[in-house]
């Protein structure tokens, strides 16, 4: 089972943490669903076949790796960037 549960959660106000569960089971899904359920958490659940980006975006986004790293990309100064 391809499932991912984010427990989203404020610590202290300093921001939110997540917590990333991989279960390999619907039995253990139900019993973190109720676990977060009972301490009143907000979750959200995402099975592996969402993504958040386009998948044609993150294809050129790795394109653009690949150019770096062959050597395939022009470096241009700082104080050349406005001329």
């Amino acid at each position: 089972m391809n499932i991912s549960i984010k427990l989203l959660n404020f610590v202290f106000m300093k921001g939110p943490v997540t917590i990333i569960t991989h279960p390999t089971t619907s039995e253990e899904v139900t019993a973190i669903k109720a676990l977060v359920k009972a301490l009143k958490i907000k979750f959200e659940i995402k099975t592996k076949d969402e993504q958040p980006y386009d998948p044609a975006f993150v294809a050129k986004v790795l394109e653009g790796d690949l150019d770096f790293e062959t050597g395939n990309f022009k470096a241009i100064k700082t104080e050349d960037l406005w001329k």
